[in-house]
């Protein structure tokens, strides 16, 4: 076994650890974290796989900015832990059936790429160092694809501006002011004269009281 295949072993056991841990931790910080890391494991996947600029999108794309939103959402959000763990169980069939389904239908995938002949491989893989994988997803992206790409971007904003106009919603446990408010304030709104009474010296008072006992 060589270097690379020992490299693809180790990343692949971690990618399956983190999004193992991804579905089983409690809390939702923590899998947000082990989703950062299984992302990072499939980058190096795609490296090994001379595919740089899929694994440089993942980083850049999932981890920078989406997984950001991410965190971002669910540590401004007040979410009740305790009702979220309610239907694990009750879902829990479903969710197990849908994921046999998939590992199997990646399973008969993967093992059909390794039913494809050598020499067939071997030619794609000549035919794929002569053409660069980054211009040419720059050209189908920028040109065939311009448009989706924009509705994608938009989206993408939408969620953004969703997620703050969410975090920034009136809560019960947080003092919120408004900064408008702050800025029409004036001078006599933050400070109020009240006219009192003089108060009588504390001395003054003890004497009185030892007079009138005596």
């Amino acid at each position: 076994m060589d270097a690379k295949t020992g490299l693809f072993y180790v990343f692949a056991a971690l990618l399956l650890f983190a999004a193992f841990r991804v579905i089983t931790a409690r809390n939702p910080v923590h899998a947000a974290l082990y989703l950062v890391l299984a992302f990072f494991q499939a980058a190096a996947v795609w490296i090994l796989l001379k595919a740089e600029f899929l694994a440089i999108t993942l980083v850049l794309v999932y981890v920078g900015a989406v997984m950001v939103l991410f965190l971002f959402v669910v540590m401004m959000l007040d979410i009740n832990l305790d009702s979220v763990r309610k239907g694990f169980w009750r879902h829990f069939p479903l969710a197990g059936s849908v994921g046999a389904i998939i590992a199997l239908e990646m399973s008969y995938v993967l093992m059909g790429g390794f039913r494809e002949p050598p020499k067939a491989a071997s030619a794609a893989g000549q035919i794929g160092a002569q053409v660069s994988n980054t211009k040419e997803l720059g050209k189908m992206l920028y040109t065939q694809y311009l448009y989706p790409l924009e509705v994608a971007a938009v989206i993408l904003l939408v969620a953004m501006i969703a997620a703050i106009a969410l975090t920034m919603r009136e809560r019960k446990d947080s003092k919120y002011i408004n900064p408008s408010d702050q800025i029409r304030v004036k001078r006599g709104d933050r400070l109020t004269l009240v006219k009192m009474k003089s108060v009588v010296a504390p001395v003054a008072v003890a004497a009185a009281l030892e007079e009138r006992k005596s």
